[in-house]
C-alpha cells in the first residue's frame, strides 16, 4: 500500500526508509505468518511523539507556500 501511495519510490529505498524508521524507534514492524508473508508498520508511542514538530513543520510550510504563489 505503501509503494502504491509513493510511486516514484524504488522498494529498495522505501524499505531502507522503513527499516531506518523501525530502528530508530518510530515505527512497530508487525509480521504475520501467513502465505504469502504480510507486513505492517504502525507509528510506534515514540513515534507519536513526534506528531506534533510535524503538525508545525505542515503549518509553516502551508504558510511559506502562500508567500511564492
Amino acid at each position: 500500500m505503501l509503494k502504491r501511495a509513493i510511486p516514484d519510490i524504488s522498494k529498495q529505498m522505501l524499505v531502507n526508509q522503513l527499516r531506518e524508521l523501525e530502528a530508530d524507534g518510530i515505527l512497530d514492524r508487525i509480521v504475520y505468518a501467513e502465505v504469502p508473508p504480510r507486513v505492517e508498520y504502525r507509528i510506534s508511542d515514540y513515534g507519536k511523539t513526534l506528531l506534533p514538530v510535524i503538525d508545525t513543520m505542515q503549518d509553516w510550510g502551508m504558510k511559506d507556500m502562500g508567500k511564492h504563489c
